[in-house]
């Protein structure tokens, strides 16, 4: 390959004997699965055993850049990261931002690639192609930040970058994360639960080389289209992060907001809009590697919470998952629960989630005091969530049952409490509601990670003329209804959960208004490969179905693409209180969505799909 953005490097760690080795990968194969999800899904179906313990050696742990990851454009410095998760038991992966995958990048590798288990901790050290692994006992047990310091001070590299976990990840919470710079999270499937069962404390990664690309040139011009059109109108958009402006009121007015564990319609929700505490919070944005977008939050809270501001700011999904989720409207306690959660390395919606849970069973009289050790769990008790949390992250006493996710929870405590945990495939829902935007509950249905915000279609982006325009290069051309689940509206699911898994290889940022167009003028830029819109496109089914074969081969069926019961009834009270996805036709809209991506009847992909994806090597591991 000439000058290219991708290293050609893929580094593999067995941890178990320390070998450590790099493979260099032929463009065709880099050509056929680009990087992030890609390299995920090839890898952990291709090379994983079936039904291995996801804490067990034999689980491979995946850090993978896209091939434009490091260049420098807007959107272009994030990474994925992906196991077998222990949450579900299935695929696994999340995406994350910040500088890190750059620094991979400009260290020398496209991926790496771990397994096995350290006989004691160790962390991973990376400079410009040399690779190290160094003993870990003097951080292991110690929060984010604390290590951030040490390995820092010790390796006497300001710019050093870290990935991590906390004592939540050491501890095997099937939802801690892999935390970045202590406040970038790839945050879902529990993948730093996964870290922790190898005895890994950290990647701490330093790279001064500069990426090649194919075309300065080509690439300028995307950026100063970028510059000149894009980037006032969306600066604009996350003037205050996300949520952007307002969003938290009109949210609770459109039905969107969780309220009370996904039960009830009715919330004051303007404690917690930063729009109305920037002042008191000392508001200031930062953003990621090369990106002029800056939405990340960095804010100062009062002294009586003993704030640490190097933990950043509540994104939205934390701002719900403690906030209106739990009943509660104070901006600061959920900055709190935030610093918390980083702190120790644990998924903000699946804790958030896990304490509503908890709260709903504790009102109904499921859960006692002497069994929550004395926490009145009530709704809207801001103390009780915090002291839920600090017991939850270190998982003592009655941590330890919030710790296992809602879908066991719900197994041991019995009792219909299935009924509110909100979580699909054992992972729980993120903080949109799917009985205003019903396509996107059968986006968490057939997910491939349990439920996903991200990598999904939001019914309100097509419900009018004037943000349908960003579907035009879909060929999503007219307006769709919110509760519509017929088959024009699972096509534009289909179409539009593609391009976002699809984006998931090229490891591109979501807030970044890319169509195709620009998309593939980046990719050929980058890379020097004359891809096309049409080539991208079928990455990302391609990716997919991958994903659904891995889940197919561990046991996860059509039987588990469902939601919860509390969806397929109204909320108590709101604008939702006479609204619920009418089950049949989710049935429906499920059967035309397999059709669509060429599954049988039984969501199983067929094999001429296969062959037509170019991946009929995945026929040995259909059911």
């Amino acid at each position: 390959m000439g000058s290219s953005s991708i290293t050609s490097n893929i580094l593999s760690i067995n941890l178990s004997n320390e070998k450590i080795s790099i493979e260099h990968p032929e463009d065709i194969f880099y050509r056929r699965y680009f990087g992030g999800q890609g390299f995920i899904s090839y890898y952990l179906l291709k090379e994983l055993e079936k039904g291995i313990n996801p804490l067990g050696p034999k689980n491979k742990l995946i850090f993978a850049a896209g091939p434009i990851t490091g260049v420098p454009i807007a959107g272009a410095g994030r990474h994925a990261v992906g196991a077998k998760s222990p949450l579900t038991g299935g695929y696994g992966q999340a995406e994350v931002g910040g500088y890190w995958g750059a620094e991979l990048k400009k260290a020398g590798f496209d991926a790496i690639i771990i397994e096995g288990r350290a006989k004691d901790p160790v962390y991973l050290w990376i400079k410009d192609g040399k690779v190290q692994l160094r003993d870990a006992n003097h951080i292991w047990g110690k929060v984010t930040g604390d290590v951030q310091r040490i390995l820092k001070k010790e390796n006497e590299e300001k710019l050093l970058r870290i990935a991590q976990i906390g004592p939540g990840g050491e501890n095997l919470i099937p939802y801690a994360c892999v935390i970045n710079e202590l406040r970038d999270a790839a945050g879902r499937c529990g993948l730093g639960a996964v870290m922790g069962s190898k005895n890994l404390k950290a990647i701490a990664i330093r790279g001064t080389k500069r990426l090649e690309i194919n075309s300065k040139d080509k690439l300028s011009e995307v950026r100063k289209i970028f510059n000149e059109k894009l980037l006032k109108p969306y600066s604009e958009v996350f003037a205050y992060g996300t949520p952007v402006s307002g969003t938290m009121q009109k949210f609770v007015q459109a039905g969107n907001l969780p309220i009370r564990n996904f039960r009830d319609g009715v919330f004051q929700a303007e404690g917690l809009d930063p729009r109305n505490v920037d002042k008191e919070l000392n508001l200031k944005k930062e953003g990621c590697f090369a990106c002029p977008l800056r939405c990340k939050k960095v804010i100062s809270v009062d002294e009586k919470w003993d704030y640490d501001s190097t933990y950043g700011g509540p994104e939205y999904e934390t701002l719900a998952a403690f906030g209106s989720n739990c009943g509660i409207n104070d901006f600061e306690a959920v900055a709190k629960a935030n610093e918390i959660c980083n702190k120790y390395s644990i998924d903000t919606i699946s804790a958030g989630v896990s304490i509503g849970f908890a709260m709903e069973c504790f009102e109904k009289g499921i859960l006692t005091e002497e069994e929550t050790d004395g926490i009145e769990l009530r709704f809207g008790n801001v103390d009780a969530m915090l002291n839920a949390l600090e017991c939850l992250c270190k998982r003592k006493g009655f941590g330890d049952f919030l710790a296992k996710g809602t879908k066991r929870m719900a197994e041991i405590k019995g009792q219909d409490t299935k009924t509110y945990a909100i979580q699909v495939k054992g992972q729980e829902i993120p903080m949109h509601e799917p009985r205003l935007k019903q396509a996107l509950g059968v986006g968490y249905a057939v997910s491939p990670t349990g439920p996903d915000h991200m990598h999904n279609l939001h019914d309100t982006a097509i419900s009018n003329k004037a943000s349908i325009k960003s579907f035009h290069s879909l060929g999503i051309l007219e307006p769709l209804p919110l509760d519509d689940l017929g088959a024009k509206k699972m096509r534009a699911l289909m179409y539009h959960m593609n391009m976002r898994m699809m984006e998931n290889c090229l490891v591109m940022c979501f807030f970044i208004p890319w169509d195709l167009h620009y998309l593939n003028a980046i990719v050929r830029a980058g890379t020097g490969f004359n891809t096309t819109c049409w080539e991208l496109m079928k990455l990302g089914e391609r990716v997919t179905t991958l994903a659904r074969i891995f889940n197919l081969r561990e046991g996860i069926t059509k039987k588990d693409d469902m939601l919860p019961e509390r969806f397929f009834n109204p909320t108590t009270s709101g604008i939702l209180s006479g609204t619920s996805i009418d089950k049949s036709k989710f049935k429906e809209a499920l059967e035309i969505y397999y059709q669509m991506m060429g599954w049988d009847e039984n969501g199983i992909p067929t094999k001429i799909k296969l062959a037509e994806l170019d991946i009929s090597w995945a026929e040995d591991f259909l059911p």
